[in-house]
């Protein structure tokens, strides 16, 4: 327990340093008094944003705060590696739910052979697939986790697209006439182009909600 009492005790004299209530700087953290009452009373630990945000608003260094406390530095740990859990997660579910589009939309074409192949052409590659693209795009955008593999995500949606044409017109073309064609490069531009697309409407959001 001398992990709790130490951060909390650490907390209420920074709050009280700096000149604020538990009401004030409940308010200025976005939490509640109770919250805040449990941070100082080694109730709960405060998640790691928090910590953060009281570092700014109580002018103490996070080293101050944080330094020899092991049961706080156990938790920021736990908590960090749950959310980095969730995090690759939710980004794995993203994936799984664009590419079994993609395969319900190579799937359609085979099940559906001998139909319109234009009208399925205009439906598949004009319609469903930008648009599945475009939406997962955006929440590519807006997740911050995602950082540097953003562009990656881009090259996948183009090499996606890329296959689509080639598992569905050109691969019949090949079996119907005894063709080799190859998967042409030229189609990958519309994926890297819409994922880009979306991408940017989602950063656009996330930068316009953290200046709130």
């Amino acid at each position: 327990m001398a992990g709790k009492e130490n951060i909390g005790r650490k907390l209420r004299d920074a709050r009280k340093n700096s000149g604020l209530t538990q009401e004030s700087a409940a308010e200025r953290l976005g939490v509640s008094r109770q919250t805040v009452s449990n941070w100082e009373n080694s109730r709960s630990f405060p998640d790691i944003g928090s910590v953060v945000k009281m570092s700014d608003l109580y002018s103490v260094s996070l080293d101050k705060l944080l330094k020899g406390d092991e049961a706080m530095m156990r938790h920021l740990e736990m908590s960090t590696n749950v959310v980095k859990s969730r995090q690759r997660f939710s980004r794995m579910i993203l994936v799984l739910v664009y590419l079994l589009i993609w395969t319900v939309t190579i799937v359609s074409f085979w099940w559906t052979s001998g139909s319109d192949a234009m009208g399925y052409g205009l439906l598949a590659f004009y319609i469903v697939l930008p648009l599945a693209t475009l939406v997962i795009s955006v929440f590519i955008g807006k997740d911050e986790s995602w950082s540097g593999s953003r562009w990656l995500m881009m090259l996948f949606f183009g090499v996606m697209y890329m296959l689509g044409p080639f598992a569905t017109f050109s691969m019949a073309n090949n079996l119907a006439f005894d063709h080799r064609n190859l998967p042409q490069l030229a189609d990958m531009l519309p994926g890297i182009l819409c994922s880009a697309v979306g991408i940017g409407i989602g950063a656009l959001i996330r930068r316009a909600g953290g200046k709130r």
